[in-house]
C-alpha cells in the first residue's frame, strides 16, 4: 500500500496508525466503488461491505484510544 500523501498531523504512534488505518479504508472504499461501478458487485453489497469497513475504521479509532 503506498500513502495517499505525507501524515502532516500532531505525532504520536497512536495518530499514525490511525492515519494508516484511515488510507487502508480509503483504498478498500475505493476498490468497492469500482468493483460496483464495473458491474462485478451488487448495490447492497456495496453498502453492506462499506459498513463492515466502517465499523472496523470505528473500532481501531476506539481501540487506539483517539478522540471521543
Amino acid at each position: 500500500m503506498f500513502p495517499f500523501g505525507p501524515y502532516q498531523g500532531r505525532f504520536s504512534l497512536e495518530n499514525l496508525a490511525f492515519n494508516a488505518n484511515l488510507q487502508e479504508f480509503t483504498w478498500q472504499a475505493s476498490k468497492i466503488a469500482d468493483s460496483h461501478g464495473q458491474g462485478h458487485i451488487a448495490s447492497d453489497e456495496v453498502l453492506h461491505q462499506l459498513e463492515l469497513l466502517w465499523q472496523q475504521l470505528k473500532a481501531s479509532k476506539h481501540g487506539l484510544g483517539i478522540g471521543p
